[in-house]
């Protein structure tokens, strides 16, 4: 049974019907495999595969990595000179502008993933005919969904619209931040444990994805209590650990292993298929390439590995040219680019458009980067040397010793460079900090204030004046 839901849209915003506001309609095409064998309508469980698949759409392999990585001193545009990926370059240079269409198409898919996660609420909600327990866990697996969702947004630009409230209103970001929080309780209360999902469910949120976000949305909020007490739930679970080899963090060999909390799905049939092209954007360019060269690591990073001794993972995380990959792919000297991002890089997928390669979210590497952070800045620094340890004795690094709270603190925040370089975080880490301005000056790159926050997209604003910008734009 193939249905058809036509889901009103006001404004960029894709939320519950509002009939005052038709000026857009995305048809929406559902395959519920089960029904079109037993007749069965279309259920809750089905509508929520949908939220899940919104993040595989080609966003996430091209626009995703211009305002995670590429803006920042992790990587460069890469490609040809003069292919600017429509706004790479711009965002590579810090010169992007109001309407740059890699902001814009965030924006608009973050939105619409959360209006259909409230939709996804608002239906199984409503189900007279659903179990109990499973619509408890369909509806903490919504509002985790819609919470990871509003996290990318306020990180993004601010203060937002919380769209189950006012579509155009811009609430503070301290409201947004409660409303995550909110959703993410919610999320835990009804979440079953990783290890109680059947084996055909992993993958799906769990209590463990909802704390770990929630540690880390407490960690954009410096609230360093809050933070360190729910890495500590996850880490007191016994579910999660480090895996032993780094270098396959990133492979199909762990996809949703033991040091996975939430990761986007790649693998599958029907509903379920790979992020469109995420691996072809980032494979190498040219003579013996297999991709198009985008999100290179810089030559920075690739300095900040060498200056820390780091080997193990700078090889894990950079493919190089001329060099031979782990599964006896050789790299060819003569390829575009002289490096390219190994966490993109799939064996099966390499000239194919569907990526068959989850992408991690939230690690148990990171959640141990977290409780490091939140405990130092506690005034416990002594502490804060067991987690951030264990995560630099996995790629055999001494320990770092120092008590100090300052020095203790520039190493936690390298550490998370070197642990999560290419994982769509490393500008959000300059921006909260408030680093961004002297790390991107010193490359040369015209920080501005205004660059603490992406703009507004200027079709939004123009299609909803009431709506502020964000301060500079």
């Amino acid at each position: 049974m193939n249905t058809i839901y036509k889901l009103g849209i006001c404004s960029l915003f894709m939320g519950f019907a509002v009939t005052s506001c038709d000026e857009f309609v995305e048809e929406v095409e559902v395959i519920n495999p089960v029904a079109a064998d037993s007749g069965d309508d279309f259920t809750p469980a089905d509508f929520l595969t949908g939220v899940y698949g919104m993040h595989t759409d080609f966003s996430y392999a091209f626009s995703f990595l211009g305002i995670t990585e590429i803006i920042s001193d992790n990587a460069d545009k890469g490609s040809s000179p003069t292919d600017t990926g429509a706004d790479k370059n711009l965002l590579d240079g810090l010169t992007y502008t109001t309407s740059s269409p890699s902001i814009r198409s965030m924006w608009e898919l973050w939105y619409k993933t959360i209006g259909r996660a409230s939709q996804s609420i608002e239906i199984t909600q409503n189900d007279a005919n659903i179990d109990e327990n499973l619509r408890s866990r369909l509806m903490g697996e919504a509002k985790f969904l819609r919470a990871l969702n509003y996290f990318w947004l306020v990180r993004s630009f601010g203060d937002v619209p919380i769209q189950e409230i006012d579509l155009i209103a811009r609430a503070p970001k301290a409201e947004v931040y409660e409303y995550i929080e909110q959703d993410l309780m919610d999320a835990i209360a009804a979440l079953p444990l990783k290890s109680e999902y059947a084996a055909q469910d992993l993958g799906r949120a769990t209590k463990g994805a909802a704390q770990g976000l929630l540690a880390k949305v407490y960690l954009y909020q410096e609230k360093w209590q809050e933070a360190a007490d729910m890495t500590n739930n996850v880490i007191n679970s016994g579910i999660y650990g480090l895996e032993p080899d780094y270098a396959t963090v990133w492979r199909e060999s762990t996809e949703n292993g033991m040091e996975s909390l939430f990761e986007i799905q790649a693998r599958g049939e029907i509903i379920a298929h790979g992020v469109q092209q995420y691996s072809m954007t980032q494979g190498a360019r040219g003579a013996g390439g297999w991709g198009w060269g985008f999100n290179t690591p810089s030559e920075d990073l690739l300095n900040a590995y060498n200056a820390a001794g780091d080997s193990i993972r700078r090889d894990a995380t950079i493919i190089f040219a001329g060099e031979t990959l782990f599964d006896g792919r050789e790299v060819s000297a003569g390829v575009e680019n002289p490096r390219y991002n190994e966490k993109a890089y799939s064996s099966a997928y390499t000239d194919q458009e569907d990526t068959d390669k989850n992408i991690r979210v939230l690690r148990y590497a990171e959640l141990l980067l977290i409780r490091a952070e939140a405990l130092n800045e506690l005034g416990q620094s002594a502490a804060a040397l067991a987690p951030l340890n264990q995560v630099r004795n996995r790629v055999n690094l001494d320990d770092i010793t120092t008590t100090d709270q300052s020095a203790l603190g520039d190493a936690i925040f390298l550490e998370r460079r070197l642990e999560l370089a290419m994982e769509h975080d490393r500008w959000f880490d300059l921006v909260r900090t408030k680093k961004a301005a002297a790390v991107m000056t010193a490359l040369g790159l015209p920080f501005q204030e205004r660059n603490y926050l992406f703009p507004i997209p200027n079709n939004q604003l123009i299609q909803t004046p009431e709506m502020t910008q964000n301060p500079g734009w």
